[in-house]
């Protein structure tokens, strides 16, 4: 390496770096590197239309009767919100 560089860091972050560094088996400076390097990463944006396809696929969300109940609750307190 060729550059020293001093950073004022907080002592949470001090401590991450230690724990990273301990874990992977590696210097705090490549943590500090790979840290970077992913950082830099672009990570790609989804398809809105990819990610709702993938909900409607996996059942997510609220059924029907629980989506109903709670419509209809919100508007009952909606009603007794306006008539005050």
């Amino acid at each position: 390496m060729t550059q020293r560089c001093t950073f004022a860091l907080d002592e949470v972050t001090t401590t991450r770096i230690r724990r990273l560094a301990t874990l992977w088996e590696v210097s705090q400076a490549e943590v500090i590197r790979r840290a970077v390097a992913t950082a830099e990463t672009p990570v790609p944006k989804p398809d809105p239309m990819e990610v709702l396809r993938q909900l409607h696929e996996s059942d997510g969300g609220l059924s029907r009767t629980v989506a109903q109940t709670y419509l209809s609750e919100i508007r009952a307190d909606r009603r007794k919100w306006r008539a005050k």
